[in-house]
This record gives structure tokens, sequence and C-alpha cells, in this order.
């Protein structure tokens, strides 16, 4: 007898529908095809055996399993449960005729018992895109897949739950998520706010102007300065995700097991910190079994890279092209993946690897070669593609007592989503561009040119610093932003000038260092 059961595989984010294809005849065999990986092929064993202590047994025959279409790799253990159940359908132990009404996922422990899998909601994505009546998931994944409207979502705990159904012994309700309550409910964490920052005024205005214009960031100062501390807190101030951008960045966690039992969306932005000892493929994502990488996780949110010089250079400039075209192209002999990965980098360094070059209250040891060597791990390719370049100084012991509690996050946060506005109406005919950070070099001209007094003093600025072209772009990108947060809309003098402030290192005496 010919069965088919359905089920789905996931590679990048593309979803692809997977017809489980069984047929039983006389026979000793058990044929498996359609490219499927090492786990797939074990699942026969852990069918096997969750079948016998359910009550079942696979039958003595010759069994013939196809994965169609059969050039598309299928990875994990997520086919379990459409196997099982169609080796179970095509031995009459069970009914088919509701088979082409859902779409099943789920791995089966020894007992029956349905374990959680990744990628839950883009696959529920594609079974209601395929019409499918509903999709049948580990319990554990119900709330994420449920996100989806007009399709039925069953969270199932084990294979025998799922035989019920089918064989209408059993009708559990389907599994409902108020999306957009629970979704607007969770966007702001208030347990961190820039209010518990006292002093670094000028620091807190340059994360207010990266915040909104989506500017990439880096933070020089010796440590205890309060640079992880504030990094931590952008993302409270940033704009809050909408639901486009929340069900996508949810996607990406999806495929990568990051969602929790009872995750539905993600509310806010995220925030990653991967520690410095991380791999490329850690950071960008691939392996043999392809995973979303840390600036894929970090996808419409902050990844923050502290003691930017300790991560090696080979890893620091493969970000290099990811921060350009916000999309990373993965391809390896098997596969070819695509992932966006539209974040702003935040990053943080000390001035030397003792951390206290300049610092007035502790001398530094480091000798100049040292100073050096540990500044040139970073490339002036890269820095030219970090818009915001801020020193810190540590806040004395006398100004922390007696500073009053800082601006909250809230009062920042308005004043940032006020300029994203502008900005949203300024590009709302350009596809692709939603903030001042994403401007070519042509909008620049069109949007961002400043006054003749401010073209002259970006000008002696390019020649007593040297900077590059894409630096001076980045200045202009800059002062477009803080021109939005004043409310004007021409590029004046005083929006250049705090621009040109904030390429600290490009001045004289961090470039006699090596730089």
């Amino acid at each position: 007898m010919l069965v088919k059961t359905y089920c789905a595989a996931v590679n990048g984010l593309e979803v692809t529908t997977v017809t489980v294809e069984v047929s039983i005849t006389r026979g000793v065999l058990f044929h498996l095809t359609g490219l499927g990986d090492a786990a797939v092929k074990e699942s026969h064993d852990r069918i096997a055996a969750a079948l016998l202590n359910n009550g079942y047994k696979i039958p003595v025959a010759d069994i013939t399993i196809n994965l169609s279409p059969a050039d598309i790799r299928k990875e994990g253990s997520s086919y379990d449960l459409p196997l099982a159940i169609g080796i179970l359908a095509a031995n009459e132990k069970m009914k088919a005729d509701r088979l082409g009404d859902y779409m099943l996922v789920g791995e089966l422990g020894l007992d029956g018992r349905l374990q959680p899998i990744r990628g839950a909601l883009p696959i529920a994505i594609k079974a209601r895109a395929e019409k499918f009546k509903g999709l049948i998931v580990p319990r554990q994944n119900e709330r994420e897949a449920a996100v989806v409207n007009n399709l039925e979502v069953y969270g199932m705990e084990s294979i025998a739950e799922v035989i019920n159904f089918l064989n209408d012994k059993s009708q559990p309700e389907p599994c409902f998520v108020d999306t957009r309550k629970e979704f607007y409910e969770q966007q702001y964490n208030n347990e961190i706010d820039f209010a518990d920052v006292r002093g670094q005024e000028n620091v807190k205005r340059a994360l207010e102007v990266a915040a909104a214009g989506g500017h990439n960031l880096i933070m020089i100062g010796p440590p205890g300065s309060g640079k992880s501390m504030m990094a931590k807190r952008l993302p409270g101030i940033l704009p809050p995700l909408s639901l486009a951008e929340s069900l996508e960045t949810t996607q990406i966690h999806s495929i990568a097991g990051k969602t929790g039992k009872e995750t539905t969306l993600i509310a806010q932005r995220p925030f990653r910190s991967p520690h410095h000892t991380i791999s490329q493929v850690a950071l960008i994502g691939g392996g043999n079994n392809p995973q979303p990488g840390e600036i894929s996780l970090a996808h419409n949110g902050v990844l923050f890279l502290d003691e930017m010089p300790e991560l090696p250079r080979s890893v620091l400039e493969v970000l290099r092209q990811p921060l350009e075209d916000r999309r990373i192209s993965i391809s390896r002999a098997k596969y070819t993946i695509e992932y966006p990965c539209s974040f702003m980098l935040v990053a943080s360094m000390n001035p030397c690897p003792c951390g206290y070059y300049g610092d007035p209250t502790h001398n530094c040891v480091c000798t100049p070669g040292q100073i050096q060597r540990y500044m040139n791990k970073i490339s002036g390719p890269l820095l030219d593609r970090i818009d915001i370049q801020v020193e810190i100084t540590p806040v004395p012991f006398k100004d922390i007592s007696k500073a009053q509690p800082g601006e909250p996050s809230e009062k920042i946060r308005e004043r940032v989503i006020a300029a994203r506005n502008i900005q949203t109406e300024r590009f709302k005919n350009i596809k692709g561009v939603y903030c001042n950070a994403q401007m070519t070099e042509r909008m620049i001209h069109l949007f961002a040119e400043p006054d003749e007094q401010g073209l002259n003093l970006l000008r002696m600025a390019m020649e007593r610093l040297k900077l590059s072209a894409r630096a001076y772009n980045r200045i202009l990108k800059v002062a477009r932003t803080i021109a939005d947060l004043a409310g004007s809309e021409e590029v004046e003098s005083m929006h250049i000038a705090e621009a040109i402030g904030y390429r600290n290192l490009d001045r004289g005496d961090w470039a006699e260092r090596g730089i």
C-alpha cells in the first residue's frame, strides 16, 4: 500500500514542503531515499522503539520510503513523526484519509514522546502558504507555531496522541495565541535603564545619535569606565520592533533553536554579546548543518563586541561585507544559504593592552610598540565602516556620589523615535532603506548636503585628518541624523562639527599609534 504524509525541510530561511511517500510490499528490507542526513537515516531505530513501546510494530516487509523532492537536503530528526505515521498508515494500522490535511513534524523519543524541533515558526508559515488545514508539532513548539493565524496548530505529547487524533478518537483544541496582545505587552524591559548611568553625558549623546540613525559605534576607554554598562542599555532606546520585524527575527531564532517553550514572538530587539574567542563560523553562520551565526541572531538588534581587539583579526574582517550588504551569503561545497543580518554594531576597546593609556589616574605600562600592535588589530577598512567613534573616561568618585540619576531611557527613546519617523517619511519611496545609516552615496548627495560653512569645515577636517572617502560619507550620514534629532531640514555647520567630533580614532594622537 502507498501512503503519503507531509513535513518540511528548512534550509536557511527557505522552507520546502516534503512529501513522505511510504510503500510496503512483500519482503524484509528497509529503503530510505531522498538525500537525508545521518539523523534522518537513524530514524528507523527510533521509530521501531517508539512504536513498540506504544503497542505497534514495524511490519516485517519491504518498506520503501522516499522524501520528495529528492534533491533537497533533509537534516535533523524532525522527520521521525511523519515517517512513523506513514509506516503505520501504509500497514493499515491507522486511518489514512486525513493525512493530506496536516503537516507533521517532531522527533520521537524511544518511549514515543515528541521532542522539540527547530524551525517550527517558518514551518508553520509554509504550512499556511501550502493551504494545509493544520500543523501537528511537539507540545514545546505549539505556542511558537501558533503565532501564524488561519492555521490550526496542535501540540502533542506523544505519537499515541497523534494516532488517536488522526483516527478521530480524540478532538483536542488547537492552540490559540493572541499575538498582538502578547507582543505589545513584552516590548520593553524596564530592568536596565539609562537612568542608572551617572555622568558620561557625551557618550550617552553619541549612543542617542547612533540609535536615531542606526549607526555603528565604537567606545574607547579604560576598564571600568562603563562601556559595557551603556552598551547593554542601547536596545532600550531603539524604536520598538514592528510585527514584521519581529516575525523575521523570531524565524531566525527558531531555526537556531533559541526560542523557549513559552515563546511566541520576540518582542524586544535582540542584544547579542559573543565572547572574544568566537570563531568565524559561529559569528557569520554555516557549519556542517548550517545554522545562523551571531550576526544573524542580532538581526534588527545590536551586536556588541566587547574588547574588540581581542578577537582574531581574521574573525573581525569577515564583518566587513555583512556591515555593507546587511545580508550574509554562505557558500559551501554542499549548500549555499543566505541569512539577513541588519544589525547595529557596537564595540568597545581599551586604548592599549594594559588599558590605561591617557588615563589621568593610572600609569600606562605599555611600550609604544605594544600599543601600536594592539591598535593595528582593527584594520582601517573596518574602522571606516563604524560611523561613530567616541572616547570615554571614567567618572571620578566625587562626581558619581553627587551626580543625579541620568535621563531615563523612555525620554531618550521618544527623541529617537521622532528622528526615525522623519527618516521613514524621507525614505518611504525607496525600497530597502529605513534609516540614515543605510543611505547610498547618491542619497547622501540628495538628503545630506551641508551648507557652505559646513562644507568648508568638512574640507578642513578631511585634509587635516587625512580621512578616506568612506569616512567622508559616514560623517555626512551622522550629521544628517544629528539634524533630524534637532528637527532641522538642512544639515548645518553645527551638525557637521558634532559629527566630526565622533571620529576620535581619526585624530592625530590616535593615528600616531598605528591606526
